[in-house]
Formats: structure tokens, C-alpha cells, sequence
């Protein structure tokens, strides 16, 4: 993820949650300061913000997996030449969490007082296939559940996992996927405590088309921004801050969101604009993707920089976003900027729940699935769940 003036695209310079983590920093020190911690799919965008929060308090010991090597690697430079070094045990592994190793590794561990699951896929792109769905499937429902019954075993206090304001009326697979893996959560939150976080766009994270932006001007390629879009964003500190308080301070089943009214809707292409403007530049609207392609030379020479503006036209596009249902019982005065689902009590059949785990299970075993198969399994415990798949996805345009 790339450094950016957050200040200077989202018009704030101090976190939403400054407020909330300056009166509750004594406990959350002194927790981190005398607890061991895992944190799973470290590497990530909101991994690194949580690990550096955890860092800075000190913990008795710190250990991080992911399967990213090169993002595990930076995350570490990244640490050592900022914060330097802690008295506990701090380590790194690179494991897939789905893995034997990760089995062998959690088994001879000396156990954790709170396991931290980071590990996701989070683009909507992942469900366009069912060989990629099926992954993701993997990743955010099966994994997430293994991973809870291995705390369980090694007798973690908590057990935190990230969730999506996707996961609310998800119209997505992977709002669905998410929504699946938060009644698995609900289900053991009789076994261990446990607590979530939904939020939306972290700006500038790791494979966003903010993101995007960075490798566009190394490349010296178009920019391209739906201009119909417009979305609320949180800094990468705002994203570990919001997932350290869930952890350490939510009660078991409490889901933690961001109060809306404390951040501003911001028109994705207004960030593109501001974003080339940075580099020197100024736009140069472009009305197809041949365009502005072919105008990338001369408008470079002449300090421009072509933009193409999109209608937002692809499957699984969700138009607003939203963290809670009208059935959720909700706390929104005891943090200040934050939210909390209280104590989830979802209408749901858990027979539902093992028969999906068991129709994926015996899906993987044949080697043969359809994508309206996973589909199906999903209806069946999210009737609500309004996935219209319109044959065009990102992977489709520029």
C-alpha cells in the first residue's frame, strides 16, 4: 500500500477514532502488554495496520502468518526501521492457514490469548469463475471456521475476525461469503468469545483501484474511474484501530462499524482527478478506453494525463453501503465514532450451515462443481441474498 496525504483526498488529517482510542488506550495497553497474539493473513493491507498497533503496546509475544512472503518481508522493514524492536517474542511465518504446516505449526505452539483471522479474498473480480469462487469459499467461510476450532483447542480468549459491509443484504458472493462465515462465528461464539468488524473502503489498500492508480503512472498507463460511484473511505491506521478495539474491547458476538455521519461520501473519479493533479499532471478526459490509450503519449509530453470515466455497469456492484439491517439490535453511544451490532441473534438453522460446509466439502472431494451449484448453497441459508449475475465483470473493462 502506498503512502498518501489522506488528509488532502478525504479532507481529515486526524483518525475517526482518535477520540474513542485515546479514552480507552490505558486498558487496551495494558491488555496488549501482558497477552500473546496470532495474527493470520498479516500481510494484508489491514493486517499491517493491526500488527502495528499491537507492536507499538508492547506485546508479551506477536507472531504473524501470512502466505505473501514479499508483502511479510516489507511489513517487517517496515516495522524495524519505524519502531525499532519489542522485549517479546515477535516472529513471522509463511504459511497458508488452510495448509498442513499451518496445522503442524498451531499444534506445537505454546497457544495465544487472541487469535486474529486478517485473511481474505475481498474483491468482487474473485467470483467471477467457479474455480476462483470456490477459493474464496475456502478462504473466508472453511478456513475461518478451522481456524475457530483450532482457538477453541488451544484455549485462545478471542477469537477476531474482519468482516465487509458486503456481508450486509449482500447482492455479491463475496458479501454472501462473508455473511456465511459471520453465522459460522455466531454458532461458536458459544465455545469462545468472539468478535468482528464490518467496514468499507480502506483507501489506497493493496489490489483497490485507488491503488491501482500507483502502478498506472509506473507504467505510464491510463487511469480509469467510474464517475457514477461515490463511496466512504477509512485510512489504513482507521482500519487497525477499528479492528484492535473490536478485539480487545468487544463483547462475544459484537460486530464494530464506523458511524457513517463522521465520514464524508467521496466521488471516486473527484479522487482520480486529485490523484493526477499529485503527480503534476492535469486530466484529460478521455470517452473510451481506445482513446485513452492512444492519447497516453501526447497528452504525457503536453502534462496531461489521460482519464477514463466509466459507468459502474459490472456484475455484483452494490450502489451504497451499509453495516447493519433493520432487525439488528444496535449500540451507538458507547464509542463515539463507532457502532456496534449487539449480541447477533440471527434466525438462522445450523443444519443449513452444516449441509453447506458438507454439499462444498463433497463438491472439493469430486473435483466437480458449478458455479449456480455454490450459488444455490448460498440462497439457501441467505434467502435474501439478490445476486444477479449480468454476464460482465471487472475483469472486462480497463
Amino acid at each position: 500500500m502506498i503512502n498518501i496525504n489522506f488528509s488532502h483526498y478525504f479532507g481529515r488529517s486526524v483518525s475517526i477514532f482518535k477520540a474513542d482510542i485515546d479514552k480507552h488506550d490505558s486498558e487496551i495497553c495494558e491488555i496488549v502488554s501482558s497477552s500473546s497474539f496470532l495474527v493470520l493473513g498479516a500481510a494484508g493491507s489491514v493486517g499491517q495496520a493491526v500488527v502495528k498497533e499491537i507492536f507499538r503496546r508492547n506485546p508479551v509475544k506477536l507472531h504473524l502468518v501470512d502466505i505473501n512472503e514479499n508483502n511479510m518481508t516489507e511489513l517487517v522493514r517496515d516495522i524495524r526501521s519505524s519502531m525499532g524492536y519489542v522485549k517479546g517474542d515477535f516472529r513471522t511465518f509463511i504459511l497458508d492457514i488452510g495448509s498442513l504446516e499451518f496445522d503442524y505449526f498451531l499444534n506445537e505452539s505454546s497457544g495465544y490469548d487472541y487469535v486474529l483471522n486478517l485473511s481474505a479474498l475481498k474483491h468482487v473480480r474473485s467470483e467471477k469463475d467457479k474455480y476462483t469462487l470456490m477459493r474464496m469459499v475456502k478462504t473466508n467461510i472453511l478456513n475461518t471456521k478451522k481456524t475457530v476450532l483450532q482457538s477453541i483447542k488451544i484455549n485462545a480468549k478471542k477469537y477476531f475476525s474482519v468482516s465487509t459491509d458486503k456481508a450486509t443484504a449482500p447482492v455479491n458472493l463475496m458479501g454472501a461469503s462473508k455473511r456465511v462465515m459471520e453465522l459460522f462465528l455466531n454458532y461458536y461464539s458459544n465455545k469462545i468469545n468472539i468478535s468482528s468488524a464490518r467496514f468499507a473502503n480502506v483507501a489506497f489498500s493493496d489490489g483497490s483501484l485507488l491503488d491501482g492508480f500507483k502502478y498506472r503512472f509506473i507504467k505510464r498507463q491510463p487511469i480509469v474511474a467510474p464517475h457514477d460511484i461515490k463511496r466512504y473511505f477509512i485510512s489504513s491506521e482507521e482500519s487497525g484501530q477499528l479492528c484492535l478495539l473490536s478485539c480487545l474491547l468487544g463483547e462475544n458476538k459484537d460486530i464494530f462499524f464506523p458511524k457513517l455521519d463522521s465520514i464524508d461520501l467521496i466521488p471516486i473519479h473527484e479522487i482520480a482527478e486529485k490523484y493526477i493533479f499529485e503527480m503534476g499532471f492535469k486530466p484529460k478526459i478521455c470517452k473510451s478506453e481506445d482513446e485513452a490509450r492512444s492519447l497516453m503519449g501526447s497528452s504525457f509530453r503536453k502534462g496531461m494525463w489521460p482519464l477514463l470515466q466509466t459507468i459502474s455497469d459490472t456484475t455484483g456492484e452494490k450502489p451504497f453501503e451499509e453495516f447493519y439491517g433493520v432487525k439488528d439490535n444496535l449500540d451507538m453511544n458507547y464509542f463515539n465514532n463507532i457502532g456496534i451490532i449487539k449480541n447477533r441473534l440471527d434466525d438462522y438453522d445450523f443444519d443449513k450451515l452444516e449441509r453447506f460446509e458438507s454439499q462444498i466439502k463433497h463438491m472439493l472431494k469430486q473435483k466437480k462443481w458449478t458455479k449456480e451449484e455454490i450459488i444455490n448453497e448460498f440462497s439457501l441459508i441467505i434467502p435474501e441474498l439478490n445476486y444477479k449475475d449480468i454476464g460482465k465483470y471487472l475483469d472486462d473493462k480497463m
